[in-house]
């Protein structure tokens, strides 16, 4: 089996640009070993492998210090508790080397030439790219096909992908595959890493990238995104959601970086839809905040007026 780890200087493939693989894991054990060989299965040669584990409860830390002691390149570190997502991979990225990053959770794949693809394209874009994203194939536990993250009808794409300036885009609507990204590190370098103070990590990334940088679509399926009763949220939008408080800052973040009429408008899609989902599933507090913001944005319609007097009724 192939070692994925860096070429030393006098490899043929030293003139490539290193790419920093973190890949963090909280209770991921049945997929796990699928997760790593995926590693070691990249065209690639040009790789540094961070491992995080998250707090795992479950037999986790062995297989990943298993793989770690075949791997001597390969850092590894065992965290005694679940830091969160974004603390995670600060923390892996803080460690890192690589010009380009890809946040990798071991519950998913990488396809063979997955890296192979994206450094060849990301390598004749321009600097001011700062992530480059892919079509996913989403499989079950058993690893079985359920469908793309892109769906095709004739020649349109749904969710349609967007590539240069984007920042409108991504406050309107979700179309990027998280797991498909492959990131520049001056990007995360000028936005700090992951804000560390959030549940979840994308849809912060994405506004605050988006603001400075474009973003490039690869027509290419790279990447399997398992989905499991463990990697969905039961909970979404109901009370106690605790997704709900990050989409809020982050959509205050949202709102300061908009300038023009056209962003606003763009965010308030966005807003309006998320208000309407939280009154959907009797998420009041969170839907009268979210009005609040919606109303800045000076796109409140008639029924958003309406829903948030009905969820600040049901508050009272």
């Amino acid at each position: 089996m192939a070692n994925a780890s860096a070429s030393s200087c006098s490899s043929p493939a030293a003139g490539l640009p290193l790419v920093s693989i973190v890949a963090t894991c909280h209770n991921h054990a049945p997929f796990l070993r699928h997760a790593l060989n995926s590693i070691l299965a990249q065209t690639y040669p040009q790789v540094e492998v961070i491992l995080i584990d998250n707090g795992s409860t479950d037999c986790s830390p062995n297989i990943l210090q298993e793989y770690a002691a075949q791997q001597p390149h390969w850092q590894l570190h065992l965290l005694p508790e679940n830091i969160g997502l974004c603390r995670a991979f600060n923390l892996g990225y803080r460690q890192s080397a690589g010009e380009y990053l890809v946040d990798f959770a071991t519950d998913d794949v990488l396809l063979p030439s997955r890296l192979t693809q994206q450094v060849a394209l990301f390598q004749q874009l321009p600097a001011h790219y700062g992530v480059l994203y892919s079509d996913a194939e989403l499989i079950d536990e058993q690893g079985s096909h359920l469908r793309f993250h892109i769906r095709r009808e004739g020649n349109r794409l749904h969710p349609q992908p967007a590539s240069g300036e984007v920042f409108a885009e991504v406050l309107r609507r979700y179309f990027i595959s998280t797991p498909t990204m492959l990131m520049r590190r001056a990007t995360l370098d000028a936005l700090g890493g992951y804000d560390e103070t959030l549940y979840y990590e994308d849809f912060d990334f994405w506004v605050r990238a988006a603001r400075d940088w474009h973003f490039q679509f690869l027509d290419a399926v790279t990447t399997q995104k398992r989905k499991h009763p463990q990697a969905m949220s039961r909970t979404a939008y109901r009370p106690g959601d605790p997704h709900l408080d990050s989409t809020l800052a982050t959509c205050r973040k949202a709102l300061a970086l908009c300038r023009t009429a056209a962003e606003c408008e763009a965010l308030a899609v966005r807003l309006r839809w998320e208000m309407r989902q939280c009154v959907r599933h009797g998420n009041h507090q969170h839907a009268v905040q979210l009005a609040d913001l919606l109303s800045q944005t000076r796109h409140l319609s008639a029924l958003d007026q309406l829903l948030a007097r009905w969820s600040r009724w049901r508050c009272s």
